[in-house]
């Protein structure tokens, strides 16, 4: 008798043979870049490179940051450029799916991968999404401002066209791009986010 109760507390108190334990999430090679929209507008276009790198997944897990109005989602597979399935998800579902320190109050982007991560292996994402923030992307007279806290260690702002820099607050490369935008970048090679603010001018404009 005893025996048979002993075995039937470990069976209650192991875990459901049922329901497959996920890996934690993990990625690689990250770089974001923000392109100011029309001035005004509160809107910038991220375009998000990353690698997903958890052997076995089938799913990316992409968040969507608080306070920010996504639009215009887009996901691509860099290898063939194809265009992938994803959804808009609850943090509950991300965590469920492995990204560990998920806010459960908030959104992710939940991408289907074109193919499983094989072991020691990736896939490379590309994700396109159309952010609104007032309180990033603000306006004043000529002047505009682009304040941020990034995280990722690799970024760049784009100004619009006709707008000059005149303003940045942490080490960045400044260049023009082909179709005239200036464009700045930088790599933060701390482990804790760059509060990011860039300052740009109506080329013309009263200082």
């Amino acid at each position: 008798m005893t025996r048979y109760l002993l075995t039937s507390l470990l069976l209650l108190g192991a875990p459901s043979l049922g329901v497959a334990q996920r890996a934690p999430q993990t990625d690689a090679d990250h770089y974001t870049r923000y392109e100011l929209l029309a001035p005004g507008s509160a809107k910038f276009r991220i375009i998000y490179e990353v690698t997903a790198t958890t052997a076995g997944a089938t799913r990316y897990f992409n968040p969507i940051r608080k306070g920010s109005i996504a639009t215009d989602e887009a996901v691509y597979d860099r290898m063939t450029g194809d265009k992938l399935k994803f959804e808009v998800v609850s943090g509950r579902v991300a965590r469920d799916g492995g990204v560990t320190r998920a806010d459960t109050t908030g959104e992710y982007i939940m991408v289907t991968l074109p193919r499983v991560v094989p072991k020691d292996g990736e896939v490379r994402l590309l994700i396109d999404k159309t952010y609104q923030d007032p309180k990033s992307y603000l306006v004043s007279g000529d002047t505009i401002t682009f304040d941020r806290s990034l995280g990722i260690p690799k970024n760049s702002v784009v100004l619009p066209l006709g707008y000059e820099l005149i303003a940045v607050n942490y080490p960045s490369q400044i260049r023009r791009e082909a179709d005239g935008r200036i464009a700045v970048s930088f790599i933060n090679v701390g482990s804790a986010a760059v509060p990011y603010v860039v300052r740009g001018r109506k080329v013309g404009g009263v200082p």
